[in-house]
């Protein structure tokens, strides 16, 4: 699949991710991991996630018909970044809890995937 495919998924999956966190963050951490979101600052801070994440959503939409640019192959590394990192503290939180949601799981494998999925598209372009 090619650069543009991308970034149109990732925006798709990642304004969802945003507006959950930003609107409900409680209800969206515990989907997430199993267990209840409850102090003020959880709160905010789960909040500020989901505004980043809607921030970087927007950013693969606005890029999408010129992902091959210089500024497509910079959102796209920031992106495997992200998913890399996504994946070591999804991944750590479900190893370190002691009853994490099925949910959880799933969402480390999408960010496999997606993080492979920029990793490709980085080297791809790279041949180009």
């Amino acid at each position: 699949m090619n650069t543009r495919t991308l970034l149109i998924v990732t925006a798709a999956i990642e304004i969802g991710a945003g507006l959950a966190l930003a609107i409900l963050p409680s209800a969206a951490v515990s989907v997430l991991l199993g267990l209840p979101l409850d102090s003020p600052v959880g709160l905010a801070v789960a909040r500020i996630a989901g505004v980043a994440l809607m921030s970087l959503a927007i950013a693969c939409w606005l890029v999408r018909d010129d992902a091959d640019s210089r500024a497509g192959k910079g959102l796209v590394a920031a992106m495997l970044v992200y998913n890399g990192g996504a994946v070591a503290v999804l991944a750590y939180a479900g190893v370190g809890l002691d009853r994490p949601a099925v949910l959880l799981w799933l969402a480390v494998v999408v960010h496999v995937i997606m993080a492979a999925w920029c990793g490709a598209s980085l080297k791809r372009m790279r041949e180009d």
